[in-house]
């Protein structure tokens, strides 16, 4: 596999286009050598997680509970909420070594918030060699980092109860997505820019408590995106760690899935995300 690759490189390094990438032609050969090396050593067609459909709890007003004996609880003050679970966002986010890598650098920063790994570039490419356990055409189709490969991983490491969700609507997976972080205090990763690239959510801000009022709307969230600090020629500049994403840069990046290389039945035209379900074991 790496012996095709170097043979496509290296011919194009005599000409000098991989360092320089003259009108673009750096970038055609590597998407070249891509296509050669996935023709001829396909991923494994292993199975995978399945996908979990989320579908958003009926509109109600606040949750009440009621003690045995006790008169009825009075129903929670409704107000604006902010969570967010890092103070010092930068000692928790790590960039991407390889542009490639957005996938292996958000599960890190995940596994790193459970104590289970750490935030070095020699941490993150043991995490990228091991792909090969996890990989299958079923959760990404040109091979590498899928949501379901992330899921694995994270398990590898020692953090169980990850879950591949997929939602109807954005809102949907915001809110459970806000319900889940606030619940356990781990981060949650969404799978954003159509699927093509990985953010790690650490927070958010709300109408209401969204364990307590079941119509709460998540209006936005603080995101550590491992594509910092470079600039997409799509999507634009990144932004820091801990940044909060409003609702209209959430609408702009976080797109249903849609993916060039086939059909994903069980994720096209859904939100996904991969949902912690455990509270955080503090390191």
């Amino acid at each position: 596999m790496q012996g095709v690759v170097a043979l496509i490189a290296l011919g194009l390094v005599g000409l000098g286009l991989l360092s320089a990438n003259i009108l673009g032609l750096g970038d055609k050969a590597r998407a070249l050598a891509a296509q050669v090396e996935l023709a001829l050593f396909p991923p494994p067609d292993r199975p995978i997680e399945d996908v979990a459909l989320v579908t958003p709890r009926p509109s109600a007003t606040a949750v009440a509970t009621v003690a045995p004996g006790a008169s009825e609880t009075p129903e929670p003050e409704r107000e604006a909420v902010t969570v967010n679970l890092y103070r010092d966002p930068e000692a928790r986010f790590i960039t991407e070594i390889d542009h490639e890598w957005c996938a292996v650098a958000g599960v890190q920063m995940v596994i790193a918030a459970h104590g289970r790994g750490a935030l070095t570039e020699a941490f993150q490419r043991q995490l990228a060699g091991r792909i090969d356990e996890w990989e299958s055409r079923r959760d990404s189709r040109n091979g590498g980092w899928g949501p379901a490969a992330m899921v694995a991983a994270l398990d590898a490491y020692g953090v169980p109860g990850y879950e591949l969700r997929a939602y109807e609507t954005r809102q949907d997976a915001l809110l459970d997505a806000a319900r889940a972080l606030e619940t356990t205090h781990a981060p949650v990763l969404l799978l954003t820019w159509r699927g093509a690239h990985t953010w790690v959510m650490s927070g958010f801000k709300a109408t209401a408590d969204p364990l307590l009022f079941d119509d709460a709307r998540v209006t936005g969230a603080y995101i550590l995106d491992p594509w910092y600090p470079r600039i997409s020629s799509i999507w634009g500049p990144s932004d820091p760690p801990g940044t909060f994403q409003d609702q209209a840069e959430m609408k702009r990046n976080y797109l249903p899935w849609r993916r060039p290389e086939g059909a994903y039945p069980s994720r096209d035209g859904l939100f996904i995300a991969v949902v912690p379900t455990v509270v955080i074991a503090e390191p």
